[in-house]
């Protein structure tokens, strides 16, 4: 066990890859409370208590992965373990904190998929779907008061949410143009553009780190172009080699092969965290591939929020439901299905970050300073609130009205949405906690009715 003691004056032992292997592992299965309270989680393990890593240091990795696309959380796990164990170190720490989410992720998803229809889980759902409304309406919320700063950022905001909802603009065009404003902005108004969500350096010290503000860049950590060419053509070579096996087994247009490049795409696009990605994994799995419906979609996430790991993956529901729902290899076949579906859009979702980080840390422990969010990234932020509002009108729009306007209001469901925000609004409730307990009323509610 890691010494309790914080302030013993001496340095820690080395840590052992079998050692690291173990937290990480242990991680991946308490990593609740989505990237705030994982990134804390890390921190109170790392910095404070094993002390492996120095307080600047941790939060010079967390500042570089606050600006990548990508689970921010996940991409600080692969940076730590890659900067104490070279590259299989990070590999090590950033799929871990994955594979154990994946694989009860494809549990809880087949159970849904066979079970839903009983009336007990129904009730469950039924609880469950207007809690994570409440929760995109207060991540919108959270984020908004972080990113918007001014009205200029709010003009942003506004036109985004105006753009999806009235004209239904794919998301990628709207991050496009945002990053655009921003650049522009840059030059003619950069008071406007300064991100104020920058996680600024911390004084606390908890005694000699492992790795601390003064240990020199391990050999692994220093800037080669040699490396750096490697691990592209290593990256590229995995990411193509499966689209092509994809492609000759199934055609470009097969459904492993689509879900491959569609979450390609979306792995590029996950700036201000996995709620951003949600409208476009949301266009492109329910209305253009049709791997599920809308309902589904809001189902996923509560099973996506009610599990560890990254909230990005959700991307394993879909791609389970997906395959399931296509039959890939016969109506005999579903479950398979599904965990390939599973699998594919897991894979192609994380593998940009681990190159981001493996190719990214070098140049980044090379220059050790502040990193601050560029203009751009602020233009997409401010765009990415505007973009999650929207979510939450669609969820409220089908867990309100389920059967259309036309037919009647769900009015125990807003009751029990409303609860649900002022939980986590007023009384700063858990996550969890707001799903279990509204789980628990929606399950009550259907026994009475019935």
């Amino acid at each position: 066990m890691p010494p309790a003691e914080q302030q013993t004056g001496t340095r820690p032992e080395p840590v052992s890859f079998m050692e690291a292997f173990v937290y990480w592992l242990k991680l991946g299965f308490i990593s609740f409370g989505g990237p705030a309270g994982q990134i804390s989680m890390m921190h109170q393990e790392l910095v404070e208590r094993r002390r492996w890593i120095s307080e600047q240091r941790f939060l010079h990795a967390l500042n570089y992965t606050m600006v990548l696309p990508g689970p921010e959380a996940q991409q600080l796990a692969t940076y730590i373990g890659w900067l104490m164990h070279g590259t299989w170190g990070g590999i090590m720490a950033g799929a871990l904190f994955v594979l154990p989410s994946l694989l009860i992720l494809i549990i809880l998803t087949w159970i849904y998929l066979v079970y839903s229809e009983i009336p007990a889980v129904a009730g469950i759902l039924y609880g469950i779907k207007p809690a994570v409304t409440a929760i995109v309406l207060f991540a919108a919320y959270r984020i908004g008061s972080r990113a918007l700063k001014n009205n200029l950022l709010r003009a942003i905001s506004v036109a985004a949410f105006i753009a999806i909802f009235a004209f239904n603009i794919p998301f990628p065009y709207i991050v496009l143009i945002a990053g655009l404003i921003g650049y522009i902005g840059s030059h003619y108004a950069p008071d406007k553009f300064r991100a104020g969500g920058h996680h600024e350096k911390s004084k606390n010290t908890y005694g000699p780190a492992l790795i601390d503000d003064d240990t020199p860049n391990p050999e692994h950590a220093i800037f080669r172009w040699s490396q750096f060419i490697l691990l592209i053509v290593i990256g590229l070579f995995i990411w193509g080699g499966v689209i092509a096996l994809l492609a000759m087994q199934y055609g470009w247009d097969g459904t492993l092969t689509q879900m491959g490049w569609f979450f390609t795409k979306a792995a590029l696009m996950t700036f201000g965290g996995a709620y951003a990605v949600l409208p476009y994994v949301y266009q492109g799995g329910v209305e253009h591939y049709a791997w599920l419906n809308p309902a589904q979609m809001i189902d996923g996430l509560a099973l996506g929020e009610t599990t560890p790991g990254p909230l990005i993956m959700i991307v394993a529901f879909v791609g389970f439901v997906g395959g399931w729902t296509k039959a890939l290899f016969g109506p005999n076949l579903l479950m398979l299905a599904g965990i390939c579906g599973a699998v594919v859009a897991t894979l192609f979702t994380f593998l940009p970050s681990f190159l981001f980080i493996l190719l990214g840390g070098p140049a980044v422990e090379a220059t050790r300073h502040d990193l601050k969010f560029t203009a751009p990234l602020t233009g997409i932020t401010a765009a990415v609130v505007g973009v999650i509002v929207n979510l939450a009108i669609f969820f409220a729009y089908h867990v309100l009205w389920p059967q259309g306007f036309n037919a009647g209001f769900e009015w125990f469901s807003a009751l029990i949405g409303a609860c649900a925000f002022v939980a986590l609004f007023n009384y700063k409730a858990g996550i969890v906690t707001v799903i279990c307990a509204c789980a628990a009323v929606g399950l009550g509610y259907t026994l009475l009715l019935n």
